[in-house]
């Protein structure tokens, strides 16, 4: 490939004006719902949605040519109270954990200012493209407009973020569980949940971990 041609590819790459039309296009269809979005030229297109147009915008997007349901789930942006205590109870054994200061929630792509945020990705095989999808979700009531009429794999995905996250989805036609017991009580995909089984019951092989060359223990018996 000559200089030329690869300039060229750059600058294509930079401007993604296939994302960019298709960012606009949802924008005009949706106008101050779309409260902010990312694109990473080249690789991907994520949109930030308000939590009142959520169902609006799978409707959008379909008309939009984006009719290939990949997925819904939710995101728990609140660092883990637990820090590695929760990671792996073999690390605890060679690497004790030390008392550090909290961590400040992050978010990620397409940005976000509440705790948790609803996600979803569609793709169009029309355009070659998927675009991710996300919705804030207020503290104080973690619920939002079910996709299951627009999409119907949406059904199961719902079901189980609503199970995993505790999110309501406001008309899902069949909120049940479906790997909990019906009286469990928290859900396990919260940072705030803790793992109490794997203190109860240690990972297998932790007999068998030894303090690393030069650690605590051997500097102990020098």
């Amino acid at each position: 490939m000559s200089p030329a041609e690869t300039e060229t590819t750059e600058i294509e790459v930079a401007s993604d004006e296939v994302r960019e039309a298709a960012l606009a296009d949802l924008t005009a269809r949706l106008g101050d719902g779309v409260v902010g979005s990312h694109i990473r030229a080249g690789d991907d297109l994520w949109v930030r949605v308000h939590r009142d147009r959520w169902l609006d915008t799978a409707q959008a997007a379909r008309a939009m040519g984006y009719r290939f349901f990949d997925f819904i789930s939710a995101i728990d942006w609140l660092p883990s109270p637990f820090g590695r205590d929760m990671d792996a109870q073999e690390d605890l054994v060679v690497d004790p954990p030390v008392a550090k200061e909290p961590v400040p929630m992050t978010t990620g792509y397409a940005g976000g200012d509440t705790r948790f945020q609803v996600l979803a990705r569609l793709y169009s095989v029309t355009h070659g493209m998927g675009i991710t999808f996300k919705a804030d979700l207020p503290d104080d009531d973690l619920s939002i407009a079910t996709w299951s009429g627009v999409f119907a794999g949406a059904d199961w995905h719902e079901r189980e973020a609503r199970e995993m996250f505790g999110i309501t989805f406001v008309g899902h036609p069949n909120p049940i569980n479906m790997y909990l017991p019906t009286d469990f009580v928290g859900h396990p995909l919260r940072k705030d949940f803790p793992l109490l089984s794997r203190r109860v019951r240690p990972w297998p092989g932790i007999v068998d971990v030894e303090p690393l060359p030069g650690g605590a223990a051997e500097e102990e018996e020098s």
